[in-house]
């Protein structure tokens, strides 16, 4: 039987994996919209898993918004994306093979998920997202050197350029090897230059 919430599944099943994805998607859409990505990457044993948000919305608020205004969203949204990696991991799929990628709402949640769950991951990717919250602080711990990739416009509508530095900022102080990129004049989506990043993370995994 399928619920509303059940993830959206790609790829070969976790115990016959040798690596894992969680695509996390953004407000308004859908987890099977953003596990199409799956096809950009060209890996036969990899196993893909997206989330899927309550109306297609994580949290109600602007992610600059005091955290309390986006709960029980933000909340529940970390907790879908720990389930995913869990079951990767229970199926044996180590963390430092698990690569965490999410787009917008969904790339804010991925990043504060693996602020607030550090560990040798195999890559973090927020495309055009940032850490969650109007203070940021908090973060302890050690991500052990694990590649972290922040895309977006320098001027997107919804995710300040100022606050993508300072999730770079926080993921330093975490031992990771931060790639940041600010694209000029580009809107809120996902650029060429983000997907072929992807393909290359997705392979070395």
């Amino acid at each position: 039987m399928v619920h509303e919430n059940d993830p959206a599944r790609a790829g070969v099943s976790p115990d016959e994996a040798d690596v894992g994805v969680v695509l996390t998607h953004g407000r308004g859409a859908t987890a099977r919209s953003i596990l199409a990505m799956a096809e950009e990457f060209d890996r036969e044993d990899a196993s893909y898993a997206a989330p899927q948000a309550t109306n297609n919305t994580w949290y109600p608020r602007s992610f600059l918004a005091p955290v309390e205004q986006n709960e029980p969203g933000r909340t529940d949204g970390l907790a879908a994306i720990d389930r995913l990696v869990s079951g990767f991991v229970d199926a044996g799929i180590a963390r430092d093979r698990i690569l965490l990628v999410g787009f917008s709402q969904g790339g804010c949640l991925t990043v504060e998920y693996a602020a607030r769950n550090p560990t040798e991951y195999g890559g973090v990717a927020a495309l055009s997202g940032g850490l969650i919250g109007d203070e940021l602080g908090g973060y302890e711990g050690d991500v052990a050197g694990t590649e972290v990739f922040l895309g977006c416009s320098d001027v997107d509508p919804h995710i300040p350029a100022e606050r993508v530095e300072a999730t770079r900022d926080v993921f330093e102080s975490l031992d990771a090897h931060v790639e940041i990129r600010l694209y000029e004049g580009m809107g809120h989506g996902v650029n060429e230059d983000e997907l072929e990043y992807l393909r290359a993370a997705v392979a070395d995994l």
